[in-house]
């Protein structure tokens, strides 16, 4: 596990948003494309049996002036005729829908016209559309049972593709986190296509290199000062041997003593950063390890050790390294009393001060940074060896806060 991690709200695959989204599309195009065909054919139906209705009056009229007789289909003053039809103004043709149902018969048609003369009837003829009607309920269904067979092959498709957008995605953030983690040679190597996707991680790889050639120079320069200031700094150490005993001799060695330190923190953390150490791991008894690394410290700590039998295979010197850095930290950035604890694996490094900086919490320990000027002064290298010898033990160091104040460090040893 990571020490130090930003927290994400659970998140939809991109490649089913997408499939989502492609059913979505195809639903509305199906519907959209549904509607209009059955507004076209209804209307089509209907124009068509209005000018069927319309040719019939003409040729029942022609026929019955002429005999006198009604053709099939052909009535005089019909009871079922719309009243919009049973006093026509004039002797032209005119036309009417009836959506009545009566029987079987469905939605119809009608046209009518007087038959001058004494009388001056109303010829009408009816034209039934169900039909032609019952056909555009059938096709209806035929276009919902396409568009579902289009949409279960849309959706399959949709999904692959985007799977394959999704994957090149995936491994592109994966590189990306890689390289945040520290792994400074992740690529995403070759890209295929020339695509927005291909141009993401091609852009990634060129920050990854430039990234790398800054953190290798800054980790050249941080070794070479390191090395080059530790001859000085043992001379002046020499130096301050040969001054009389006194306040200004005491200071002038105290300092000394930390420029040193500060030198030796330096290489040890450029040795970290070059992956030139390894541990020398052997079976020690962990409680005894950590009392030993906070007796090495000079701090009054309160150690708790639930179970003396446990026993781990470590560095010891590097397990006491991390130790002593985190009491040396709570004491001097926290406050008293500064508790460790020693429970299966884990050891636990806890004070009563103000507590790890939000920033420090997020973006994790850097170096010549102490965050929040309340938890005091120092280079910030401190955690930063901490954190970087647990990597290298294959440990877990995270740092936290209290709920009722105070920083916790937890240190969990792999198993």
């Amino acid at each position: 596990m990571r020490p130090f991690h930003r927290l994400r709200p659970a998140r939809a695959s991109l490649r089913w948003k997408i499939a989502a989204l492609a059913a979505a599309t195809a639903c509305l195009v199906a519907i959209a494309v549904g509607v209009l065909v059955h507004l076209w054919t209804a209307q089509d139906i209907r124009d068509r049996a209005e000018q069927q209705a319309f040719n019939s009056v003409y040729s029942a009229m022609d026929v019955y002036r002429r005999t006198g007789t009604l053709t099939d289909g052909a009535e005089l003053d019909p009871a079922e005729l719309p009243a919009a039809l049973r006093h026509p103004a004039d002797g032209d043709r005119h036309t009417a829908y009836d959506g009545r149902v009566e029987g079987n018969l469905g939605p119809s048609v009608w046209a009518a016209q007087r038959t001058g003369g004494p009388d001056s009837r109303v010829l009408a003829v009816r034209v039934n559309m169900s039909p032609e009607l019952y056909g555009l309920r059938r096709l209806d269904g035929s276009m919902a049972v396409a568009s579902l067979v289009a949409l279960a092959a849309a959706v399959p498709l949709a999904a692959y593709g985007a799977g394959l957008l999704a994957r090149r995605l995936r491994r592109v953030s994966e590189t990306a986190g890689r390289i945040s983690a520290g792994d400074l040679d992740a690529r995403t190597g070759p890209t295929k296509g020339h695509d927005e996707v291909a141009d993401i991680a091609a852009t990634v790889d060129l920050m990854a290199d430039s990234l790398g050639r800054r953190l290798r120079t800054e980790r050249q320069f941080t070794a070479d000062v390191a090395h080059e200031l530790r001859t000085p700094v043992g001379g002046l150490l020499a130096a301050a041997d040969l001054l009389p005993p006194g306040e200004t001799e005491d200071l002038l060695r105290a300092r000394v003593r930390d420029l040193r330190g500060l030198v030796e923190d330096l290489l040890e953390i450029s040795r970290l950063d070059a992956g030139a150490e390894q541990p020398v791991r052997a079976r020690v008894p962990l409680g005894a390890v950590v009392s030993e690394a906070v007796a090495r410290t000079g701090y009054d700590a309160v150690v708790t050790v639930a179970d003396d039998d446990t026993t781990v295979e470590t560095d010891p010197r590097r397990l006491e390294r991390i130790v002593g850095n985190l009491v040396v930290n709570a004491h001097r950035h926290g406050d008293t009393p500064v508790r460790v604890t020693v429970e299966g694996r884990t050891v636990v490094v806890r004070d009563h001060g103000p507590g790890f900086p939000a920033e420090l919490l997020f973006h994790g320990p850097r170096r010549f940074h102490t965050g929040a000027a309340e938890r005091g002064s120092g280079h910030g290298l401190g955690l930063t060896i901490a954190l970087g010898q647990a990597r290298l033990l294959g440990a877990e160091l995270r740092l936290d806060n209290a709920p009722d104040g105070g920083a916790v460090a937890t240190l969990r040893l792999p198993a």
